[in-house]
């Protein structure tokens, strides 16, 4: 069987780990900070926070924003449920905007959306492939639509508009316009979780690119205690001789992320854009010309007017078909030793939205999207025969469900 996506684990990987067993420190450390410091050349922002998961690097900064009761943040539809349970979680509530042919958050539904209640918009690269920033900062800062927007905290008195907090899970690596993933927009947020390009097991990071009315060091340094229980210092810190007082001098989160973790993608982005991000490419540009002669093959986006995909994984859409015929084509896929996946099932789709009022009819292109896509494994391990197979078996399955 051909799995959907194991982690990358190699020698580096494991001698950066044993180096961190071995050094008996394996909790908040030299490790997370070496990656912090990793993230930050590879996007170009200088404060970069590690935190345990991209749930609590959204729940962070919503908090930190000063996001809560009564407030509205609006996120796409078609997203992993993560991205609307973090606006949930700080008192918020989700509004959800329809997305475009290239999964991304439609702008101008995103327009119609906002009120004098909406705090902030979370656009969420899908599958890698960056959104239209330029566009959603264009909407908010029209005249007509800046004007609706209300401070409820000093942070929101000092930006002056809609925060815009990129859940960029997927596009680490991604580039927009000739700027890398990280630096587009107010805030980004990364995933590290096992399945992600760049991997901790879980973890997640926080890019600081705020404007300079915010001096985004300092930002970092409150960040970081926020998600150490609100305390002085950490246990690294503590742990150097005579060094142990400390004080909790706000109600804060227990988020951080630990250096055994670190260790694993400390590790893999040191040879990310030399080698893992370059496998990806290749292994999208082979799916693009094995389905590129198929007219019931939709290609997803890689390189569209400027927008790069860090490829993290391939988005097929088949022409023509039923949510129900798309199902036994990923069942006939599954038989002949390939895995597969669906990304994503739209969240007015699952019961917690779902009995909220939230009703996929509303959404009609994420429905459209969803009913047809079959996600294809994208990971470095994945030989040319590997890659092959998987072409093979997609389109053998078609024809047996479709044909």
């Amino acid at each position: 069987m051909i799995p959907f996506s194991p982690p990358y684990i190699d020698d580096d990987v494991i001698r950066e780990v044993m180096d961190s067993l071995n050094s008996g420190w394996i909790t908040t450390g030299p490790k997370v900070k070496a990656l912090e410091q990793e993230v930050s050349k590879l996007t170009g922002v200088e404060n970069v926070l590690c935190v345990n998961s991209a749930t609590s690097a959204l729940m962070l900064m919503l908090h930190w924003f000063g996001i809560g009761k009564g407030d509205e943040v609006i996120v796409p539809a078609y997203t992993y449920c993560a991205t609307a349970l973090a606006v949930m979680h700080v008192g918020a509530k989700p509004v959800m905007a329809d997305v475009g042919k290239d999964f991304c958050i439609d702008p101008q539904h995103v327009k119609k959306l906002i009120n004098e209640n909406t705090k902030a918009i979370i656009p969420v690269d899908i599958a890698g492939f960056p959104c239209d920033y330029d566009n959603v900062m264009e909407i908010i800062s029209e005249p007509s639509i800046a004007k609706l927007f209300k401070s409820k905290s000093v942070e929101q008195e000092k930006l002056g508009r809609i925060f815009i907090l990129s859940d960029a899970a997927h596009s680490i690596g991604a580039v927009y316009k000739g700027k890398p993933s990280g630096a587009l927009c107010d805030a980004t947020v990364f995933s590290f979780h096992a399945v992600k390009n760049v991997t901790t097991a879980e973890g997640g990071a926080i890019c600081l690119n705020l404007p300079d009315a915010f001096d985004n060091n300092d930002l970092y340094k409150w960040l970081r205690l926020l998600s150490l229980n609100g305390q002085t210092k950490d246990a690294f810190t503590k742990s150097q001789g005579g060094n142990w007082r400390y004080d909790i001098i706000y109600p804060g989160f227990k988020m951080n992320l630990s250096d055994i973790c670190a260790a694993v993608g400390l590790a893999q982005i040191r040879k990310y854009e030399t080698f893992l991000l370059e496998k990806r490419k290749e292994i999208f540009r082979k799916y693009d010309e094995g389905f590129s002669s198929e007219d019931w093959a939709e290609l997803p986006p890689e390189i569209v007017d400027g927008r790069e995909s860090s490829c993290h994984i391939y988005l097929l859409r088949i022409n023509g078909i039923s949510e129900y015929q798309r199902d036994k084509i990923i069942e006939a896929i599954n038989e002949l030793g390939v895995s597969v996946n669906v990304h994503f099932v739209p969240m007015p789709m699952l019961t917690v939205f779902r009995e909220r009022g939230y009703d996929i009819n509303d959404y009609p292109v994420s429905l459209d999207n969803y009913s047809r896509v079959i996600t294809l494994p994208v990971y470095p391990q994945l030989s040319d025969e590997d890659t092959q197979t998987i072409i093979t078996s997609v389109k053998e399955a078609y024809r047996k469900v479709v044909s």
